[in-house]
This record gives C-alpha cells, structure tokens and sequence, in this order.
C-alpha cells in the first residue's frame, strides 16, 4: 500500500494541484531552501508572497536543507513515496536524484505534471518573475 507524503515545490504553489487531489490525505511539506534562498538572494518581498500562498494549503512549512528536510518529513509520516509536481527550475531534477540516493531507493518520487501554462521551448529565466513574464505573456495570451 502505498504511504506517500506530498513535497511541494517553489513552483507549484497551488492548492488546488493535482498532487492535492489524487493525494487529499497526505501530509505535504515545503521546504524554504537554505541553499537556494542564499544562491539566489531572493527577495523579502518574493519570500513573503511564498509563505502567503503556502498559507492557503494544507501544507508542513520548514527551512533548512532541502532533501535533509524532505527525508526526515518521509521517516515522521512513515511514507514509502515522495510525490510532488514537476518544476522547470535546473535544480528540479537534481533534488529528485538526491531524494532517491539519501533515502537509498526506499522511497521512491513519483513527479506529477499538470498542463503547463505555457507551451513552447524557450528557456526561461526562472529567477525574475517579470523576466519570466516579459517572454511567457505572448504565447500563455494567445487566443485559440
């Protein structure tokens, strides 16, 4: 049977994703980044828009190291899997990979997608909402 907790990424901040129906039981956690937070220097004012959303879903907020919280959360809730939604962030895949080697292949992580906003292969600039924006506009505006 499986026993999965939810991982919500930076990406998905959305309470009504996929993950939260096909899982409504499953305890989800989302984990302010340490590395990432300093790489980047993201804004308070980003920051304070992330935390605003997480407060709208059922979710376990923490900050630290990211697969390290991730895992801990797992071994808490007894879960066998990690589920979470498919991100465009370079790191995205990255994290996946290491989730499976810290926990040793016990638990697996079963990435979901939704249908995305935009459709197209440019490569985005993921750190600047207005950059991203600035190219995303024309082709999620189009009309059918």
């Amino acid at each position: 049977m499986s026993q999965p907790i939810i991982w919500v990424n930076g990406d998905n901040l959305n309470p009504t994703a996929r993950v939260f129906q096909e899982y409504p039981t499953a305890p989800a956690i989302f984990v302010f980044d340490e590395d990432l937070l300093s790489a980047w220097n993201i804004s308070f004012k980003r920051i304070v828009f992330m935390y605003e959303c997480l407060l709208e879903m059922p979710v376990t907020i923490r900050k630290g190291k990211m697969v390290r919280e991730i895992v801990e959360f797992a071994v808490e809730h007894q879960a066998n899997e990690i589920v979470t939604m498919k991100s465009p962030s370079p790191r995205f895949w990255q994290i996946v990979d290491s989730l499976e080697k810290k926990s040793g292949n016990k638990k697996p992580v079963r990435v979901l997608s939704e249908t995305p906003l935009v459709d197209t292969d440019y490569q985005f600039d993921l750190k600047r909402f207005s950059r991203y924006w600035r190219k995303a506009k024309p082709y999620a505006m189009r009309y059918k």
